[in-house]
């Protein structure tokens, strides 16, 4: 019975999942899950997923979701867009790096936690501040 219950529960999360696609990009893997409302309106979820290893030895996932709506997607993308081409362009040396980690750590002291979500950046090469 136990066993019912749970899937019982579990029915309205799976007839919101629409699509999903998973990509294995190095040591991460990015889950794109398209979802519908209750109003049947479709939006995006996009998964960072990390194996990451406890001090004592236990292996875990280290997961950061956003949640991106319908109404955002053409300025998500032309903002992707354009960091991607940024990045593509523009070369950073090492110097210009460690600069770039310090100007973000100033930024994020700055910034208040409730500002942003708990996301890692520890394997984003730094970019200039213009």
């Amino acid at each position: 019975m136990e066993g019912q219950e749970r899937h019982e529960e579990n029915e309205p999360r799976e007839r919101d999942e629409i699509y999903s696609k998973s990509v294995r990009a190095g040591k991460r893997t990015y889950f794109f899950d398209v979802k519908s409302t209750r109003n049947e309106d479709y939006y995006l979820t996009i998964t960072e997923s990390k194996k990451r290893v406890s001090p004592d030895g236990k292996v875990y996932y280290e997961k950061h979701k956003l949640f991106l709506y319908k109404e955002d997607f053409e300025k998500f993308a032309e903002g992707l867009s354009d960091v991607v081409q940024f990045i593509r362009t523009n070369k950073v040396d090492s110097q210009d790096s460690s600069n770039a980690e310090k100007i973000h750590s100033d930024h994020v002291a700055e910034t208040s936690p409730s500002d942003f979500s708990n996301v890692s950046f520890d394997d984003l090469e730094g970019k200039k501040e213009e």
